[in-house]
């Protein structure tokens, strides 16, 4: 039987917070350690593997094809060895950084009224937050956790769903006053149809007219980065836009907001999803505290914000 290498499992953690810290310096301070301790064992680990894992650069690090599938498994292999010690540990905490995505709906309606709640249950547990509407690399971006609306692209991730939400066209009475509202998707063509301003999965807005569905264009003067940015518009009464239920309710509750053609709205869902790096149920403790939080805690039906 071979002599295990002990080592083995350290050089991997120290790859591992390479690629999370960004760059040698930032995972040696992490680690307590000197950058080029750091760089000799990541050199040592890709001659043992026979392969170049990640391409050096004076500004940044990148993960090649082989450390992406590398970095990947790693993930894995780490959580495994946290569970181990999970289960021999009755005592055992959630601890680390977490790195969170959120597209800013959901953000602003759901994640941040709950993060404190979240990091008081746990207290070894930091969490750092981007938000974005746009579709990011999980492990480009190194993040743990990211929350997406709409339908998702078959990947090598993972998704916990978080719950629907249906769609809904809106504007103020102050854009109301101003242009009247469409009685009709034909009318509806004749006003400022404000939109994001990424590609989104599903262009145009859906209607049901007399039985018949169709799709009325965006068209609008302006368009916006977010979905909350958007609504921002919306609220001053510059244009029309399709948003999720759960971002306006509480602004049609109060009278901000106004629906438009809900009698032609086809009832369409949006689903949410948390989508991590995770094949075969390997999670770091902190990733599946975090998960099993977001499902407890989140009912789209009754935003927080």
């Amino acid at each position: 039987m071979p002599t295990p290498d002990i080592n083995r499992s350290g050089q991997l953690e120290i790859f591992v917070r390479v690629i999370e810290a960004g760059s040698f310096s930032a995972a040696a301070r992490a680690l307590d350690m000197s950058p080029s301790a750091v760089s000799k064992l990541v050199a040592r680990l890709e001659q043992r593997l026979g392969t170049r894992l990640l391409q050096r650069s004076t500004r940044q690090l990148q993960l090649t094809p082989e450390g992406c599938a590398f970095y990947e498994r790693g993930l894995r292999v780490l959580a495994d060895l946290d569970e181990a010690e999970r289960c021999a540990s009755a005592h055992a905490e959630p601890r680390g950084r977490l790195r969170v995505n959120s597209n800013v709906p959901f953000a602003h309606h759901f994640l941040l009224p709950l993060l404190p709640a979240f990091l008081e249950r746990h207290p070894q547990v930091g969490v750092d937050l981007m938000l974005t509407d746009e579709v990011i690399d999980l492990l480009e971006q190194r993040t743990d956790v990211a929350v997406r609306a709409g339908p998702l692209k078959s990947s090598s991730l993972v998704a916990r769903r978080l719950g629907s939400t249906r769609m809904m066209i809106v504007a103020a009475p102050a854009y109301a006053a101003r242009h009247g509202l469409p009685g009709d998707a034909a009318a509806l063509l004749a006003h400022n149809r404000l939109d994001i301003g990424h590609a989104r999965a599903q262009t145009g807005w859906p209607l049901r007219e007399q039985g018949q569905m169709q799709t009325v264009p965006t068209g609008g003067n302006a368009r916006a980065s977010d979905g909350e940015a958007l609504r921002r518009l919306v609220l001053g009464g510059a244009g029309i836009a399709r948003l999720a239920a759960f971002q306006v309710q509480a602004d049609v509750a109060a009278g901000r907001l106004l629906p438009v053609l809900e009698q032609a709205n086809p009832g369409d869902l949006e689903d949410v999803h948390a989508v991590f790096v995770g094949q075969g149920g390997y999670l770091p403790l902190r990733v599946r505290a975090f998960l099993d939080f977001l499902v407890e805690q989140v009912d789209l039906a009754k935003p927080l914000a």
